[in-house]
């Protein structure tokens, strides 16, 4: 009897433990946030074409999957994988042979184990291009071998000189049917070069993206490791049915300018998921084009689904809309996502000059951890590709819905900072709790914004929004949308 109730207490005793140890939110979310993100590395090393493998190391030797009815392997061209031959004309001579079977459904060009070194190439329609695990295909670093290009017609300008810009090290321009994709083989920029000329002032001509994919069709990336652009990292631009999936991007997060995770620009059509990105800018930042430029362009990304990602951005931001926005942003979903250890979470930017929208835009399920502002929204982003910009062009923000919001180690989980000439319209939070760093006034900060608050929310929101009941029955109406609460001293 007395055994049977020594053990029956220490039961108990382990019960209560664990009680203790969980009814702790802060505690609960760590772990939760551990798992997580072991979870997604793991993942990340471990799937292939869509299953999951266990033992990475017993993989070397698999045969590559043909995804075409034709497959070439990169040494028969000449490529030799030292890290030092440089395969350039490899490359080329793989994909002009490729080029010739479109008819028959195109070829996939394989890259086995490796370090193979190249100037930049362009890819071909009807093409898969696979890098098998421990391929990587490395950047030049010698400027001079990368070609120049004329600047983006929806940006007019350079984004940091005016005139030509240098094109990407894996190009591709009216396509249709193009995938790039692998058991996680890497391509990488090496753009440290790249980041202290910068630095130094010592380029004459903006910075080429890694990838970057124009005026094509039927685009699909997934599976492999992107890592230390140049500039821009993967940016689609005025394309249709991308597809972005199980893609691990990496640039270190301090000393790597510009080094924006994906860019979908005049996209339409797109699904970025189950992706990691950890780099020197924004995780992910939807573009548009640039003042008169973009305005002219006239081409928006609409029709955009970000799922399942897990982002670090101690520079800028997890995700941005902007500032790059005078074609217009629409209809963009953002869900289930993780911003770790960043300055913001999400954000849009833009300011007098853009023109353009930014609407229907619906943020669902998003946790921060340790990140100085959660939610941003600002109106005076004021850089500008020149000075024949319409300063009368006033962006249009509204329709902007955040629902489920929650985390931990937030300074100021939500700025909002409309203007007279920009006011923020129709926006909308519902379930929302997220714990903060201090315990100060002005942490959720408004100004010009018109909106609502369904429920009951932590921080209690600004005065600019109206307040509903959980059935959206007002409670009630906000004496002013125009007040102003913005202090960026914290």
């Amino acid at each position: 009897m007395v055994e049977s109730l020594t053990a029956t207490l220490g039961r108990l005793q382990h019960q209560r433990a664990l009680v203790s140890l969980f009814t702790s939110h802060r505690t609960l979310f760590v772990v939760l946030w551990i798992v997580a993100f072991a979870s997604v590395f793991v993942w990340q090393r471990n799937i292939v074409d869509g299953f999951f493998v266990f033992g990475r190391g017993v993989s070397q030797g698999k045969p590559l999957p043909r995804l075409r009815p034709v497959a070439f392997n990169l040494t028969d061209f000449g490529a030799v994988g030292d890290g030092v031959a440089v395969n350039t004309e490899a490359f080329e001579r793989a994909i002009s042979a490729i080029s010739k079977l479109g008819r028959r459904g195109g070829a996939q060009l394989n890259v086995p184990p490796g370090r193979w070194l190249t100037a930049p190439f362009n890819l071909t329609s009807h093409m898969t291009l696979f890098l098998a695990q421990d391929a990587e295909i490395l950047g030049i670093q010698d400027e001079k071998y990368w070609p120049l290009m004329p600047p983006l017609p929806s940006y007019g300008y350079g984004r940091e000189h005016p005139g030509p810009r240098y094109g990407s090290l894996i190009h591709g321009q009216n396509l249709k049917d193009v995938v790039i994709t692998g058991h996680n083989g890497t391509i990488n920029g090496q753009g440290q070069t790249w980041w202290k000329k910068y630095r130094q002032k010592l380029l004459n001509h903006t910075r080429g993206p890694l990838v970057q994919i124009m005026w094509s069709s039927d685009i699909a990336i997934t599976n492999i490791t992107l890592r230390d652009s140049p500039f821009w990292t993967l940016h689609p631009y005025d394309c249709k049915n991308v597809t972005i999936r199980n893609v691990t991007i990496l640039a270190p997060i301090f000393e790597a300018p510009n080094t924006d995770g994906i860019d979908p620009d005049s996209c339409e059509d797109m699904v970025i998921e189950d992706c990691y990105i950890s780099v020197g800018d924004d995780g992910i930042a939807i573009k548009s084009g640039w003042d008169q430029y973009g305005i002219a362009y006239g081409r928006p990304s609409t029709n955009i689904l970000i799922r399942n990602l897990v982002v670090r951005s101690m520079v800028s931001a997890g995700i941005s809309i902007g500032s790059e926005m005078s074609g217009g942003v629409s209809h963009v979903t953002v869900e289930n996502l993780l911003v770790w250890g960043s300055r913001r979470a999400v954000r849009i930017k833009t300011a007098p000059g853009r023109g353009g929208y930014v609407k229907h835009i619906t943020y669902r399920n998003l946790t921060f951890d340790n990140v100085r502002v959660g939610i941003v929204i600002k109106t005076d982003y004021n850089e500008h590709p020149d000075d024949g910009y319409d300063r009368k062009a006033l962006p249009v923000l509204e329709d902007i819905s955040f629902t489920s919001v929650h985390g931990q180690g937030v300074r100021v989980p939500v700025r909002i900072h409309g203007s007279e000439e920009i006011p923020v319209r129709n926006v909308t939070f519902r379930d929302m709790s997220v714990g903060i760093t201090y315990k100060k006034k002005h942490i959720f900060q408004c100004a010009f914004v018109e909106g609502r608050v369904i429920g009951t929310i932590f921080p209690a929101p600004c005065e600019n929004l109206d307040r509903y009941d959980e059935q959206e029955q007002l409670v009630k109406r906000s004496s002013s949308q125009n007040i102003t609460d913005i202090d960026y001293d914290f």
